[in-house]
Protein backbone atom coordinates (compact mmCIF):
# COMPACT_ATOMS: atom_id res chain seq x y z
CA UNK A 1 0.00 0.00 0.00
CA UNK A 2 1.66 3.51 -1.00
CA UNK A 3 2.36 5.67 1.83
CA UNK A 4 0.00 8.04 0.60
CA UNK A 5 -2.74 5.85 0.95
CA UNK A 6 -1.76 5.06 4.68
CA UNK A 7 -1.48 8.41 5.57
CA UNK A 8 -4.92 9.49 3.96
CA UNK A 9 -6.95 6.49 5.23
CA UNK A 10 -8.58 8.72 8.06
CA UNK A 11 -10.22 10.92 5.37
CA UNK A 12 -11.14 8.27 3.03
CA UNK A 13 -14.68 7.88 1.88
CA UNK A 14 -16.55 5.27 -0.34
CA UNK A 15 -18.05 7.17 -3.84
CA UNK A 16 -21.55 5.83 -3.94
CA UNK A 17 -21.91 3.63 -7.10
CA UNK A 18 -24.48 1.18 -8.22
CA UNK A 19 -23.98 -2.39 -8.63
CA UNK A 20 -21.54 -3.58 -11.97
CA UNK A 21 -20.42 0.27 -12.61
CA UNK A 22 -18.11 0.51 -14.94
CA UNK A 23 -15.04 2.79 -13.79
CA UNK A 24 -13.63 4.71 -16.53
CA UNK A 25 -10.18 6.18 -15.77
CA UNK A 26 -10.02 9.31 -18.20
CA UNK A 27 -12.64 11.88 -19.90
CA UNK A 28 -10.71 11.64 -22.95
CA UNK A 29 -12.55 11.28 -26.68
CA UNK A 30 -11.54 7.11 -25.49
CA UNK A 31 -13.04 7.16 -22.35
CA UNK A 32 -16.16 9.18 -22.94
CA UNK A 33 -17.26 7.34 -26.38
CA UNK A 34 -16.54 3.97 -24.42
CA UNK A 35 -18.26 5.48 -21.50
CA UNK A 36 -21.19 6.85 -23.65
CA UNK A 37 -21.68 3.32 -25.14
CA UNK A 38 -22.08 1.68 -22.42
CA UNK A 39 -24.47 4.31 -20.83
CA UNK A 40 -26.40 3.55 -23.64
CA UNK A 41 -26.87 -0.12 -22.94
CA UNK A 42 -28.19 0.96 -19.74
CA UNK A 43 -25.15 -0.12 -17.65
CA UNK A 44 -23.62 2.02 -14.79
CA UNK A 45 -20.93 4.23 -15.93
CA UNK A 46 -18.76 6.78 -14.08
CA UNK A 47 -15.95 8.39 -16.02
CA UNK A 48 -13.10 10.20 -13.43
CA UNK A 49 -11.39 12.99 -15.36
CA UNK A 50 -8.63 14.43 -13.47
CA UNK A 51 -8.54 18.06 -15.39
CA UNK A 52 -11.18 20.63 -15.02
CA UNK A 53 -12.60 19.70 -18.54
CA UNK A 54 -13.02 16.69 -20.35
CA UNK A 55 -11.59 16.12 -23.64
CA UNK A 56 -8.01 15.72 -23.25
CA UNK A 57 -5.63 16.92 -26.02
CA UNK A 58 -8.87 17.11 -27.91
CA UNK A 59 -10.42 19.93 -25.96
CA UNK A 60 -11.39 23.53 -26.49
CA UNK A 61 -9.91 26.11 -24.22
CA UNK A 62 -12.11 29.39 -23.89
CA UNK A 63 -10.04 32.75 -23.07
CA UNK A 64 -12.35 35.44 -23.15
CA UNK A 65 -14.17 35.76 -26.47
CA UNK A 66 -11.83 33.53 -27.94
CA UNK A 67 -11.62 30.26 -28.37
CA UNK A 68 -9.16 27.35 -29.63
CA UNK A 69 -7.63 23.78 -29.63
CA UNK A 70 -4.90 22.75 -28.22
CA UNK A 71 -3.09 22.64 -31.53
CA UNK A 72 -6.24 21.78 -33.97
CA UNK A 73 -7.88 18.75 -34.86
CA UNK A 74 -9.65 17.93 -37.79
CA UNK A 75 -11.66 14.69 -37.68
CA UNK A 76 -11.56 12.64 -40.80
CA UNK A 77 -11.99 8.91 -41.22
CA UNK A 78 -12.73 6.12 -43.80
CA UNK A 79 -15.13 4.45 -41.30
CA UNK A 80 -18.54 5.90 -42.29
CA UNK A 81 -20.07 4.45 -38.88
CA UNK A 82 -17.47 6.17 -37.05
CA UNK A 83 -18.37 9.13 -38.82
CA UNK A 84 -22.03 9.01 -38.08
CA UNK A 85 -21.27 8.33 -34.56
CA UNK A 86 -19.61 11.93 -34.61
CA UNK A 87 -21.94 13.84 -36.96
CA UNK A 88 -24.86 12.32 -34.44
CA UNK A 89 -22.82 13.48 -31.09
CA UNK A 90 -22.68 16.94 -32.73
CA UNK A 91 -26.60 16.01 -33.26
CA UNK A 92 -25.82 17.30 -37.28
CA UNK A 93 -24.16 20.94 -35.90
CA UNK A 94 -21.19 20.71 -37.64
CA UNK A 95 -18.63 22.51 -40.71
CA UNK A 96 -17.33 20.80 -43.72
CA UNK A 97 -13.78 22.31 -43.66
CA UNK A 98 -11.33 22.71 -46.67
CA UNK A 99 -7.83 22.03 -45.51
CA UNK A 100 -5.16 24.30 -46.72
CA UNK A 101 -1.87 24.01 -45.22
CA UNK A 102 1.80 24.90 -45.45
CA UNK A 103 5.36 24.34 -45.09
CA UNK A 104 8.07 27.32 -43.86
CA UNK A 105 11.22 26.19 -45.62
CA UNK A 106 14.36 27.81 -46.95
CA UNK A 107 12.54 31.30 -46.27
CA UNK A 108 9.69 29.98 -49.04
CA UNK A 109 6.27 28.71 -48.45
CA UNK A 110 5.38 25.31 -49.75
CA UNK A 111 1.92 23.76 -50.45
CA UNK A 112 1.40 20.42 -48.46
CA UNK A 113 0.22 17.95 -49.89
CA UNK A 114 3.33 19.02 -52.04
CA UNK A 115 2.36 19.93 -55.54
CA UNK A 116 5.32 19.81 -58.08
CA UNK A 117 4.81 23.00 -59.77
CA UNK A 118 4.91 24.84 -55.88
CA UNK A 119 8.09 22.49 -55.34
CA UNK A 120 10.02 23.63 -58.82
CA UNK A 121 9.81 27.58 -57.60
CA UNK A 122 10.58 27.09 -53.98
CA UNK A 123 12.97 24.37 -54.49
CA UNK A 124 14.43 25.25 -57.83
CA UNK A 125 15.09 22.76 -60.50
CA UNK A 126 18.56 21.63 -59.49
CA UNK A 127 17.00 20.66 -56.01
CA UNK A 128 14.07 19.34 -57.23
CA UNK A 129 15.63 17.11 -59.88
CA UNK A 130 17.94 15.18 -57.23
CA UNK A 131 14.32 14.69 -55.08
CA UNK A 132 13.05 12.81 -58.05
CA UNK A 133 16.68 11.54 -58.72
CA UNK A 134 17.02 9.86 -55.47
CA UNK A 135 13.53 8.75 -54.97
CA UNK A 136 14.04 7.18 -58.48
CA UNK A 137 17.23 5.62 -57.26
CA UNK A 138 15.29 4.13 -53.76
CA UNK A 139 12.62 2.44 -56.03
CA UNK A 140 15.26 0.73 -58.21
CA UNK A 141 17.26 -0.55 -54.98
CA UNK A 142 13.69 -2.54 -54.09
CA UNK A 143 14.10 -4.13 -56.70
CA UNK A 144 17.01 -6.07 -55.93
CA UNK A 145 16.72 -6.00 -52.06
CA UNK A 146 13.50 -5.42 -50.22
CA UNK A 147 14.06 -2.41 -47.69
CA UNK A 148 14.26 -2.95 -44.18
CA UNK A 149 12.81 -0.22 -41.85
CA UNK A 150 13.51 -0.07 -38.52
CA UNK A 151 13.44 3.82 -37.97
CA UNK A 152 11.78 7.01 -39.43
CA UNK A 153 14.87 7.60 -41.09
CA UNK A 154 14.62 4.43 -43.03
CA UNK A 155 11.23 4.52 -43.97
CA UNK A 156 10.94 8.05 -45.02
CA UNK A 157 14.23 7.74 -47.60
CA UNK A 158 12.61 4.76 -49.10
CA UNK A 159 9.35 6.65 -49.69
CA UNK A 160 10.83 10.17 -50.20
CA UNK A 161 13.93 9.50 -51.30
CA UNK A 162 17.13 11.32 -49.62
CA UNK A 163 16.93 14.54 -50.39
CA UNK A 164 12.92 15.30 -49.73
CA UNK A 165 14.00 13.22 -45.84
CA UNK A 166 16.84 15.56 -45.45
CA UNK A 167 14.66 19.08 -46.83
CA UNK A 168 11.67 18.85 -45.21
CA UNK A 169 11.24 15.28 -42.72
CA UNK A 170 14.49 15.25 -40.95
CA UNK A 171 14.49 18.97 -39.25
CA UNK A 172 10.15 18.81 -38.19
CA UNK A 173 10.58 15.04 -36.98
CA UNK A 174 13.30 15.80 -34.89
CA UNK A 175 11.73 18.86 -33.92
CA UNK A 176 8.03 17.06 -32.91
CA UNK A 177 9.94 14.14 -30.79
CA UNK A 178 13.25 15.77 -29.30
CA UNK A 179 15.27 13.21 -30.74
CA UNK A 180 17.56 11.69 -33.65
CA UNK A 181 15.41 10.58 -36.82
CA UNK A 182 16.83 6.94 -36.24
CA UNK A 183 16.05 6.76 -33.20
CA UNK A 184 12.57 7.38 -33.99
CA UNK A 185 10.53 4.13 -34.97
CA UNK A 186 9.46 3.47 -38.30
CA UNK A 187 6.09 2.48 -36.86
CA UNK A 188 5.05 6.26 -36.11
CA UNK A 189 5.31 7.58 -39.50
CA UNK A 190 4.25 4.31 -41.92
CA UNK A 191 1.10 4.56 -39.99
CA UNK A 192 0.55 7.98 -39.98
CA UNK A 193 0.95 8.68 -43.65
CA UNK A 194 0.40 4.87 -44.92
CA UNK A 195 0.17 4.69 -48.36
CA UNK A 196 1.73 8.06 -49.21
CA UNK A 197 5.26 8.44 -50.74
CA UNK A 198 6.60 11.19 -53.64
CA UNK A 199 5.53 9.47 -56.49
CA UNK A 200 1.69 9.01 -54.84
CA UNK A 201 1.91 13.27 -54.22
CA UNK A 202 2.95 13.99 -57.48
CA UNK A 203 0.64 12.21 -59.06
CA UNK A 204 -2.12 13.68 -56.96
CA UNK A 205 -0.75 16.99 -58.04
CA UNK A 206 -0.47 16.49 -61.24
CA UNK A 207 -3.34 14.37 -62.36
CA UNK A 208 -5.74 15.77 -59.96
CA UNK A 209 -6.52 12.41 -58.05
CA UNK A 210 -8.96 13.21 -55.69
CA UNK A 211 -6.65 11.46 -52.30
CA UNK A 212 -9.25 10.82 -50.25
CA UNK A 213 -7.59 7.00 -49.91
CA UNK A 214 -4.16 8.03 -48.23
CA UNK A 215 -5.06 9.88 -45.03
CA UNK A 216 -2.07 12.24 -45.45
CA UNK A 217 -3.79 13.74 -48.83
CA UNK A 218 -7.55 13.88 -47.40
CA UNK A 219 -8.99 17.55 -48.46
CA UNK A 220 -12.01 18.45 -46.32
CA UNK A 221 -12.72 17.54 -42.78
CA UNK A 222 -15.54 17.90 -40.47
CA UNK A 223 -15.53 20.31 -36.91
CA UNK A 224 -17.94 21.61 -34.86
CA UNK A 225 -18.39 25.75 -35.03
CA UNK A 226 -17.41 25.64 -31.30
CA UNK A 227 -14.14 24.28 -31.54
CA UNK A 228 -13.56 20.07 -31.30
CA UNK A 229 -14.31 19.94 -28.09
CA UNK A 230 -17.61 20.26 -28.77
CA UNK A 231 -17.49 16.23 -29.48
CA UNK A 232 -16.16 15.11 -25.98
CA UNK A 233 -18.78 17.91 -24.30
CA UNK A 234 -21.80 16.92 -25.95
CA UNK A 235 -20.60 12.99 -24.90
CA UNK A 236 -20.11 13.90 -21.06
CA UNK A 237 -23.86 15.49 -21.70
CA UNK A 238 -25.14 12.39 -22.59
CA UNK A 239 -23.59 10.30 -19.87
CA UNK A 240 -24.30 12.64 -17.36
CA UNK A 241 -28.47 12.29 -18.12
CA UNK A 242 -28.25 9.13 -16.01
CA UNK A 243 -24.65 8.52 -14.71
CA UNK A 244 -21.78 10.33 -14.03
CA UNK A 245 -18.72 12.08 -15.28
CA UNK A 246 -16.46 13.76 -12.25
CA UNK A 247 -13.85 16.81 -13.03
CA UNK A 248 -10.89 17.55 -11.00
CA UNK A 249 -10.78 13.77 -9.75
CA UNK A 250 -7.43 12.53 -10.24
CA UNK A 251 -6.91 8.90 -9.31
CA UNK A 252 -3.94 7.84 -7.56
CA UNK A 253 -3.88 4.11 -6.77
CA UNK A 254 -5.71 1.02 -8.42
CA UNK A 255 -6.42 -1.80 -6.07
CA UNK A 256 -6.10 -5.25 -7.20
CA UNK A 257 -6.58 -8.85 -5.87
CA UNK A 258 -5.63 -12.05 -7.74
CA UNK A 259 -5.37 -10.60 -10.91
CA UNK A 260 -9.00 -8.48 -10.82
CA UNK A 261 -9.56 -4.64 -9.88
CA UNK A 262 -11.24 -4.36 -6.85
CA UNK A 263 -11.37 0.19 -6.80
CA UNK A 264 -9.61 3.00 -7.15
CA UNK A 265 -8.69 5.70 -4.72
CA UNK A 266 -9.42 9.13 -6.55
CA UNK A 267 -8.98 12.77 -5.19
CA UNK A 268 -11.48 15.26 -5.25
CA UNK A 269 -11.42 18.96 -3.40
CA UNK A 270 -8.97 17.70 -1.20
CA UNK A 271 -11.07 14.27 -0.17
CA UNK A 272 -9.88 11.01 -1.12
CA UNK A 273 -12.79 8.48 -2.49
CA UNK A 274 -12.63 4.80 -2.72
CA UNK A 275 -14.57 4.08 -5.78
CA UNK A 276 -15.26 0.45 -6.48
CA UNK A 277 -16.39 -1.37 -9.79
CA UNK A 278 -16.96 -4.19 -12.12
CA UNK A 279 -15.17 -3.42 -15.06
CA UNK A 280 -11.98 -0.17 -14.81
CA UNK A 281 -11.49 0.92 -18.62
CA UNK A 282 -8.42 3.44 -18.54
CA UNK A 283 -7.65 5.90 -20.61
CA UNK A 284 -4.48 7.04 -18.56
CA UNK A 285 -0.94 7.18 -19.63
CA UNK A 286 0.07 3.48 -19.35
CA UNK A 287 3.26 4.28 -17.61
CA UNK A 288 0.91 6.13 -14.69
CA UNK A 289 -0.69 3.32 -14.74
CA UNK A 290 1.34 0.77 -14.06
CA UNK A 291 2.77 2.40 -11.35
CA UNK A 292 -0.35 3.48 -9.38
CA UNK A 293 -0.90 -0.52 -9.07
CA UNK A 294 -1.20 -1.44 -5.58
CA UNK A 295 0.45 -4.24 -4.86
CA UNK A 296 3.17 -2.87 -7.20
CA UNK A 297 4.25 -4.86 -10.33
CA UNK A 298 7.17 -6.98 -9.97
CA UNK A 299 10.20 -4.84 -10.46
CA UNK A 300 10.83 -5.82 -14.57
CA UNK A 301 7.66 -3.98 -15.17
CA UNK A 302 8.46 -0.74 -12.98
CA UNK A 303 11.44 -0.82 -15.16
CA UNK A 304 9.78 -1.43 -18.47
CA UNK A 305 7.42 1.43 -17.31
CA UNK A 306 10.30 3.90 -17.11
CA UNK A 307 11.78 3.25 -20.46
CA UNK A 308 8.71 4.75 -22.43
CA UNK A 309 8.56 8.10 -22.94
CA UNK A 310 5.95 10.61 -23.64
CA UNK A 311 6.41 13.51 -25.71
CA UNK A 312 4.67 17.00 -24.00
CA UNK A 313 3.24 19.61 -25.49
CA UNK A 314 2.95 23.88 -24.82
CA UNK A 315 0.39 25.68 -27.00
CA UNK A 316 0.61 29.96 -26.47
CA UNK A 317 -2.23 31.61 -28.23
CA UNK A 318 -1.77 35.18 -29.42
CA UNK A 319 -4.61 37.38 -29.54
CA UNK A 320 -4.50 40.25 -32.42
CA UNK A 321 -6.08 43.14 -33.13
CA UNK A 322 -6.71 42.63 -37.06
CA UNK A 323 -9.16 40.67 -39.04
CA UNK A 324 -7.25 37.69 -39.86
CA UNK A 325 -3.38 36.71 -40.68
CA UNK A 326 -3.63 33.97 -43.47
CA UNK A 327 -6.21 31.63 -44.51
CA UNK A 328 -4.17 28.43 -43.88
CA UNK A 329 -5.51 25.59 -41.41
CA UNK A 330 -2.02 25.19 -40.82
CA UNK A 331 1.40 26.04 -41.34
CA UNK A 332 4.23 24.04 -40.34
CA UNK A 333 7.80 25.07 -39.14
CA UNK A 334 10.86 22.74 -39.43
CA UNK A 335 13.70 25.12 -39.77
CA UNK A 336 15.40 24.74 -36.55
CA UNK A 337 16.01 28.44 -36.27
CA UNK A 338 12.67 28.76 -35.30
CA UNK A 339 11.37 27.14 -31.47
CA UNK A 340 7.85 26.72 -32.22
CA UNK A 341 6.80 23.76 -34.86
CA UNK A 342 3.31 24.54 -36.00
CA UNK A 343 0.62 27.00 -35.81
CA UNK A 344 -2.73 27.64 -36.98
CA UNK A 345 -5.53 30.35 -36.53
CA UNK A 346 -8.58 29.28 -34.73
CA UNK A 347 -10.71 31.39 -36.80
CA UNK A 348 -9.96 29.54 -40.40
CA UNK A 349 -11.25 26.77 -39.26
CA UNK A 350 -14.72 28.28 -37.64
CA UNK A 351 -15.52 31.87 -37.57
CA UNK A 352 -17.28 31.49 -34.37
CA UNK A 353 -13.54 31.11 -32.52
CA UNK A 354 -13.02 34.78 -32.59
CA UNK A 355 -15.05 37.96 -32.58
CA UNK A 356 -15.30 39.98 -35.25
CA UNK A 357 -12.16 42.21 -36.30
CA UNK A 358 -9.95 40.58 -34.57
CA UNK A 359 -8.29 36.83 -34.47
CA UNK A 360 -5.73 34.57 -32.87
CA UNK A 361 -2.61 32.69 -33.69
CA UNK A 362 -2.27 29.26 -31.79
CA UNK A 363 1.89 27.85 -31.24
CA UNK A 364 2.69 24.85 -30.18
CA UNK A 365 5.90 23.76 -28.67
CA UNK A 366 7.09 19.85 -28.71
CA UNK A 367 9.09 19.53 -25.71
CA UNK A 368 9.89 17.35 -22.49
CA UNK A 369 8.49 18.35 -19.09
CA UNK A 370 11.41 20.16 -16.99
CA UNK A 371 12.99 21.28 -20.07
CA UNK A 372 13.52 24.92 -21.02
CA UNK A 373 10.71 25.27 -22.85
CA UNK A 374 8.56 23.83 -20.61
CA UNK A 375 9.95 25.66 -17.67
CA UNK A 376 9.99 29.03 -19.24
CA UNK A 377 7.31 31.71 -17.55
CA UNK A 378 3.64 32.42 -19.95
CA UNK A 379 5.46 36.08 -20.42
CA UNK A 380 8.39 35.21 -21.66
CA UNK A 381 6.63 32.30 -23.89
CA UNK A 382 4.65 34.85 -24.85
CA UNK A 383 7.68 37.31 -26.17
CA UNK A 384 9.21 34.38 -27.58
CA UNK A 385 6.50 33.59 -29.74
CA UNK A 386 5.43 37.01 -31.00
CA UNK A 387 8.97 38.15 -32.26
CA UNK A 388 8.71 34.79 -34.32
CA UNK A 389 5.71 35.82 -35.52
CA UNK A 390 6.91 39.30 -36.32
CA UNK A 391 10.16 37.39 -38.17
CA UNK A 392 7.99 35.21 -40.34
CA UNK A 393 6.09 38.31 -41.40
CA UNK A 394 3.07 37.16 -39.91
CA UNK A 395 2.40 40.03 -37.22
CA UNK A 396 2.99 43.61 -36.48
CA UNK A 397 4.04 43.65 -32.54
CA UNK A 398 1.65 46.79 -31.82
CA UNK A 399 -1.28 44.34 -32.94
CA UNK A 400 -0.98 41.82 -29.97
CA UNK A 401 -3.04 42.44 -26.97
CA UNK A 402 -3.60 39.45 -25.01
CA UNK A 403 -1.93 35.73 -24.78
CA UNK A 404 -2.65 32.57 -23.28
CA UNK A 405 -0.56 29.88 -22.34
CA UNK A 406 -1.69 26.34 -21.77
CA UNK A 407 0.67 23.48 -20.67
CA UNK A 408 -0.37 19.40 -21.84
CA UNK A 409 1.58 16.88 -20.24
CA UNK A 410 2.15 13.26 -21.93
CA UNK A 411 0.61 14.83 -25.13
CA UNK A 412 1.89 12.01 -27.74
CA UNK A 413 3.76 8.38 -26.80
CA UNK A 414 7.27 8.67 -28.09
CA UNK A 415 8.01 5.38 -30.11
CA UNK A 416 11.20 5.37 -29.94
CA UNK A 417 13.60 2.33 -31.68
CA UNK A 418 13.28 -0.68 -29.58
CA UNK A 419 10.18 0.87 -27.57
CA UNK A 420 8.15 -2.64 -28.37
CA UNK A 421 10.60 -4.82 -26.11
CA UNK A 422 9.16 -2.67 -23.04
CA UNK A 423 5.66 -1.98 -23.93
CA UNK A 424 5.18 -5.75 -24.86
CA UNK A 425 6.31 -6.30 -20.99
CA UNK A 426 3.60 -3.90 -19.80
CA UNK A 427 0.84 -5.77 -21.77
CA UNK A 428 1.67 -9.01 -21.17
CA UNK A 429 1.44 -8.12 -17.46
CA UNK A 430 -1.90 -5.65 -17.70
CA UNK A 431 -3.49 -8.47 -19.82
CA UNK A 432 -3.77 -10.98 -16.48
CA UNK A 433 -6.11 -8.70 -15.28
CA UNK A 434 -9.82 -10.16 -15.79
CA UNK A 435 -11.70 -6.73 -15.71
CA UNK A 436 -9.18 -4.60 -16.55
CA UNK A 437 -9.40 -2.59 -20.36
CA UNK A 438 -6.66 -0.06 -22.14
CA UNK A 439 -7.64 2.28 -24.62
CA UNK A 440 -7.25 5.59 -26.72
CA UNK A 441 -4.19 7.10 -27.14
CA UNK A 442 -2.09 7.44 -23.92
CA UNK A 443 -3.52 4.70 -22.55
CA UNK A 444 -2.56 1.98 -25.09
CA UNK A 445 0.54 4.15 -26.29
CA UNK A 446 -0.78 4.60 -29.54
CA UNK A 447 -0.04 7.27 -32.04
CA UNK A 448 -4.17 7.08 -32.77
CA UNK A 449 -6.01 9.78 -35.05
CA UNK A 450 -9.39 10.96 -33.30
CA UNK A 451 -11.58 8.43 -35.18
CA UNK A 452 -9.58 5.47 -34.04
CA UNK A 453 -9.29 6.96 -30.28
CA UNK A 454 -13.41 6.74 -30.15
CA UNK A 455 -13.11 3.53 -32.05
CA UNK A 456 -10.71 2.29 -29.23
CA UNK A 457 -13.41 3.07 -27.09
CA UNK A 458 -16.36 1.78 -28.72
CA UNK A 459 -14.47 -1.61 -29.60
CA UNK A 460 -13.97 -1.86 -25.41
CA UNK A 461 -17.46 -0.99 -24.44
CA UNK A 462 -18.70 -3.43 -27.31
CA UNK A 463 -16.48 -6.18 -25.56
CA UNK A 464 -17.73 -5.99 -22.37
CA UNK A 465 -21.09 -5.86 -23.46
CA UNK A 466 -20.71 -9.02 -25.45
CA UNK A 467 -19.71 -10.77 -22.56
CA UNK A 468 -21.98 -13.77 -21.70
CA UNK A 469 -23.05 -12.18 -18.23
CA UNK A 470 -24.21 -9.13 -19.86
CA UNK A 471 -25.70 -10.13 -22.92
CA UNK A 472 -28.88 -7.75 -23.81
CA UNK A 473 -31.09 -7.53 -26.41
CA UNK A 474 -31.03 -4.01 -26.52
CA UNK A 475 -29.28 -2.55 -29.17
CA UNK A 476 -27.73 1.11 -28.82
CA UNK A 477 -30.00 3.62 -28.31
CA UNK A 478 -29.61 6.39 -31.37
CA UNK A 479 -27.69 10.11 -29.76
CA UNK A 480 -30.31 11.77 -27.45
CA UNK A 481 -32.71 8.86 -26.71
Amino acid sequence: MSSYHKKSLRILKTLPTRENTCVVLGGGLAGLSAGFRLAKSDKPVVVLESDSEVGGLSRTVHHGEFSFDLGGHRFHTKNTETEQFVKDILYGNYLTVPRKSKIFLQNSFFDYPLKPSNALQGMGIPTTIRALFDYGLEKTKNLFSPPKYVSLEDWVVNNFGRTMFNLYFKEYSEKVWGIDCSRISEEWVSKRIEGLSLGVAVKNAFFKFSGQKVNSLINRFIYPPEGIGRISDNLKGEIDKDNSVLTNTRVFQVNHNNFTINSVIAKNCEQLYDVKGREFLTSIPLTNLVRMMNPSPPEYILDAASKLRYRDLVVVTIMLNRESVTDLTWMYLPGRDIPLGRIHEPKNWSASMAPEGKTHIVAEYFCFQGDSIWNQNNEDLTSLTVKHLVKLGLIKESEVFDSCVYRAPKAYPLLEVGYEKHYSQLLEYLDKFTNLHILGRTGMFKYLNMDRAIESGIETANAILSNSEWETEREALPVGA
